[in-house]
């Protein structure tokens, strides 16, 4: 698989007869230059340059090329496998993107960017191996793009993921002001027939990983009800240290280590990454035909975050439930007689457990207590 690291459209080559000065002397006409255009050639080069160093800190077994050449490789057997099948994971951050954009707060949206795919990645039961990302904006602002790119080295980091290559886009006429978007593209590897899920059976027990916060889904919700609240991003967050801006964009949780470190240990069966459409949608996406789950909202705390959304916003229980993470951020699928030494070993990782509940007979999710 080639990839590069370049900025498109900021590079340009000339044809025979193109006017490459300030005037064209037979027609008197001033000379356009992609400059002019509005597109920085130099300002793509600079930010190459500064990203370097982040790139080359994610480095792991099987890159085998740095940035600057026209395709990044990488090389399986040198990463370990045998006989790997790849999976490939794509996402963005949405419009929490906004939220960065409007309070210059963008160093962790690159960490968000990561997790969005690896989260998804090791529910395949794959380990992320590498990322490429998609930079793309009116007019490149160099230490604006770094800082979000350093956060991808971050978050690849953090997921022994290596950043090998990506796209940086400068578009005048197609972005305004300093708004910029960003997509993320992750591929790992597992040895063939150890997929995710599998086995999954009545009885199996659910643990629940704590969420960091919001996490990137539900950001068109949560700014609508901040509007509703009167409240800036610069104002004191209701339910936590510092402004609210800020406390919203504390990057998404990267599982990535521990949750490999289960799988391989054995017992684990399915992983559910809790994004968009929250519980009650992403559990039932690792369960076989005719099961379903019993979810008990009393076995964890809800965040803070989410009771002032909630309170805010008015929104009912389900909906809470089907449109946030409410507090868990990955529900491991586990063997009832592996689940309380899993659990030991998820917290002695850092993690934050809870027992759920199991999965059970008939179709759905069946929440009981309270989401409190």
């Amino acid at each position: 698989m080639a990839v590069q690291l370049r900025c498109t459209n900021l590079s340009y080559r000339l044809r025979p007869g193109e006017i490459t000065g300030d005037e064209d002397m037979t027609s008197g006409k001033s000379g356009l230059t992609y400059a002019a255009a509005g597109v920085d050639i130099d300002a793509g080069n600079a930010l190459v340059e500064r990203i370097k160093p982040a790139a080359k800190s994610t480095d792991r077994p099987g890159v085998m090329a740095g940035l600057g050449g026209f395709g990044g490789l990488f090389d399986l057997k040198a990463a370990g496998y045998d006989d790997p099948v790849l999976v490939a994971a794509t996402d963005g951050v949405g419009t929490k993107l906004r939220i960065a954009i409007d309070t210059g707060l963008v160093s962790g949206v690159g960490v968000d960017l990561v997790a969005m795919c690896v989260n998804d990645l090791i529910c395949q039961g794959a380990e992320p191996l590498f990322f490429l990302d998609y930079f793309a904006t009116a007019k490149l602002d160099v230490d604006g793009a770094a800082q979000v790119i350093e956060g991808i080295a971050r978050g690849c980091a953090q997921s022994g993921c290596a950043l090998i290559g990506g796209e940086t886009a400068e578009m005048p006429g197609m972005y305004h002001g300093g708004d910029f978007d960003l997509a993320g593209f992750a591929v790992g590897a597992m040895e063939r027939g150890k997929a995710l899920p599998a086995d999954v059976r009545v009885g199996d027990h659910l643990l629940g990983l704590a969420s960091n916060g919001v996490h990137s889904n539900g950001f068109s919700l949560v700014r609508r009800i901040v509007d509703r609240s009167g409240l800036g991003w610069d104002a004191p967050c209701p339910w936590a240290e510092g402004t609210l801006g800020a406390a919203l964009l504390t990057p998404t949780r990267l599982y990535v280590r521990p949750v490999l470190a289960a799988i391989r240990t054995g017992g684990v069966h399915g992983a559910a990454h809790i994004t968009g459409g929250g519980l009650t949608e992403n559990v039932p996406r690792v369960l076989p035909e005719g099961l379903g789950v019993e979810i008990d909202l009393d076995s964890w705390v809800l965040p803070g975050v989410f009771g002032w959304l909630a309170q805010q916003g008015g929104i009912a229980p389900d909906e809470m439930l089907k449109t946030f993470n409410c507090g868990i951020g990955m529900v491991l699928v586990v063997e009832a007689g592996r689940a309380v030494a899993l659990a030991d070993d998820l917290r002695a990782a850092g993690e934050t457990v809870c027992n759920l509940g199991e999965v059970s007979d008939g179709p759905g999710v069946r929440f009981c207590g309270s989401l409190a």
